[in-house]
């Protein structure tokens, strides 16, 4: 086993987590698309090398869901739309080192 820092300056972790009806989940309140907005959006920016958004599963606040967890940052987005990607994306970016 090898150990390194991790490659990305930020990850948001968005829950996709799909549950039976009648069961709330993220999933079922769009949170798939939103994941692909918030993934289109920093690729779109040139910033795939510096923030990593991945899909997660069951984050255990599916009432509050959408859900978005941002780290290092220990941020965490709820009842998310696809009307806040931009807010995300805002507040994720405007505090990375970008190479030089």
């Amino acid at each position: 086993m090898k150990q390194e820092v991790v490659p990305f300056q930020k990850i948001l972790f968005v829950c996709v987590n799909r549950r039976e009806s009648p069961e709330t989940c993220c999933a079922a309140k769009d949170s798939e698309p939103i994941a692909a907005a918030l993934k289109a959006r920093i690729k779109s920016m040139g910033l795939s090398r510096l923030v990593r958004v991945s899909q997660s599963g069951c984050q255990d606040l599916c009432a509050k869901g959408p859900n978005v967890m941002v780290f290092p940052d220990y941020r965490h987005y709820h009842g998310v739309t696809q009307q806040d990607v931009e807010r995300i994306i805002h507040d994720v970016t405007c505090a990375l080192v970008l190479p030089t």
